[in-house]
C-alpha cells in the first residue's frame, strides 16, 4: 500500500487492474485501518479516473453475494448521496411509486454516510427486514413488486472499510460506486450522481453494458430530478436536459424538499408521502424520479412516465407495495 499511497500523492493514476487489485486486497483485510483511510482521503482531493472507477466496481462485482433475478426485467432507483442537500428519501419514495405502477424494482441502499437518513437508514425504522436470502427476496418482487437490497449484506469482503467511511463521516468513492454494484444485476438503472464529471463517466460505463439506464446531475448539484432547476439526463441513445415543465408541472423552491433533521422525522415524511398527505412539491419530485424510471423500462415519454407515476401514488399503489413488503418483514 505504501508504494501506492506514494504514486497517488504524487498524482499518478491506477491503471483498471490496479485498482481492481487494491480493493481486493483491502477485502481480504491485507492493509491496516490508517492505510485504507489514506487511500479513501486521496480521493476526496482529486478525481477518481474512469479507468479507476471501473476496475473499483469489477472488484466488488466479482466479490459480492449476486442474486439471480434474471426471470424478471428489474430497474434500481439509486442515488450516489454525497450532494449535501439532505432531501427527503426521493428515490425510495419513487422506488415503491414504481413498484406500484407495476414495474419490478430490485432496490440497492446502505446507511446514509454524510446524510442523516440513507435509504436503509428510514426502512430499518420503518420494519422493513433486510436479507440475502434469494427465496425471501423473490418472495417479495412477486407479491410487492420490490426487494430491498441492503448493501452491506452483499458485500460482505467492505466490512474493513464500512467503520472508517462513518468515522470519517463525508464522502467517498465509494458512494460513486454504491448504484453501480447492485448484486442482481438489474436490466435497467435509473442513477443521480452530485456532479456532471461523474455523470459522464456513469455513462460511459453503462453504453459498454447491455443496460437500459437514465444518469441524473442536477444543474444546482442535486443527485436526482429535484425540480428546483434543470437536470441533464445521459441515456443510451442520448443526452439532454429536462425541466419541470416536461413533466406539466411547476418549478419548486429547495426549501420544499428538504428532509427531516432526524432517521424518525425522515421515516414520518416518508410515511405521510405514502398515505397522501404530502404536499404538492414532495408529490411531483418522488413522482418526476418514478416517472423517469418507468420511461427507462418502458420506453414511454417522461410526460407519460409521471403520469402512470401519479396514478400509482394517488391510488395508493405504492402504499400497498410498501405495506405488502412490511407485511413479508414480519414473517
Amino acid at each position: 500500500m505504501k508504494q501506492i499511497l506514494d504514486r497517488l500523492i504524487n498524482h499518478e493514476q491506477l491503471s483498471k487492474e490496479e485498482a481492481r487489485t487494491v480493493l481486493v486486497n483491502i477485502s481480504e483485510g491485507k492493509y491496516n485501518q490508517s492505510q485504507i483511510a489514506a487511500f479513501l482521503t486521496v480521493y476526496m482531493m482529486r478525481n477518481v479516473s474512469l479507468e479507476e472507477l471501473e476496475g473499483f466496481r469489477d472488484a466488488l462485482l466479482d466479490l459480492c453475494l449476486a442474486v439471480d433475478f434474471s426471470e424478471y426485467n428489474t430497474i434500481d432507483l439509486c442515488g450516489t448521496g454525497g450532494d449535501g442537500k439532505n432531501t427527503f428519501n426521493i428515490s425510495t419514495l419513487a422506488s415503491f411509486v414504481t413498484a406500484g405502477a407495476g414495474i419490478k424494482v430490485a432496490k440497492h441502499g446502505n446507511y446514509g454516510v454524510s446524510s442523516v437518513s440513507g435509504s436503509s437508514n428510514v426502512m430499518e425504522a420503518l420494519g422493513i427486514r433486510f436479507s440475502n436470502n434469494r427465496d425471501f427476496l423473490k418472495r417479495s418482487l412477486d407479491e410487492a413488486g420490490i426487494c430491498v437490497l441492503h448493501a452491506p449484506l452483499f458485500h460482505p469482503a467492505m466490512k474493513n472499510v464500512a467503520p472508517i467511511r462513518r468515522e470519517l463521516g463525508v464522502k467517498t468513492f465509494f458512494n460513486m460506486l454504491g448504484p453501480m454494484v447492485n448484486p442482481a444485476f438489474p436490466n435497467n438503472q435509473l442513477v443521480g450522481v452530485f456532479n456532471l464529471e461523474l455523470a459522464r463517466m456513469y455513462g460511459y460505463l453503462y453504453q459498454k453494458s447491455e443496460k437500459k439506464f437514465a444518469v441524473l446531475n442536477a444543474t444546482d448539484g442535486y443527485d436526482e430530478i429535484s425540480l428546483t432547476g434543470p437536470v441533464k439526463v445521459i441515456s443510451k441513445n442520448s443526452e439532454n436536459m429536462l425541466n419541470a415543465e416536461e413533466f406539466g408541472v411547476k418549478k419548486i423552491r429547495e426549501s420544499e424538499i428538504f428532509g427531516g433533521e432526524t432517521v424518525k422525522a425522515s421515516a414520518e415524511i416518508f410515511l405521510d408521502i405514502l398515505n397522501g398527505k404530502g404536499s404538492e412539491a414532495q408529490n411531483n419530485v418522488v413522482c418526476a424520479n418514478a416517472g423517469m424510471a418507468i420511461s427507462v423500462v418502458e420506453d414511454c415519454t417522461v410526460k407519460e412516465g409521471f403520469e402512470k407515476a401519479t396514478e400509482s401514488l394517488q391510488a395508493r399503489k405504492a402504499l400497498q407495495s410498501f405495506k405488502k413488503l412490511q407485511q413479508l418483514s414480519e414473517r
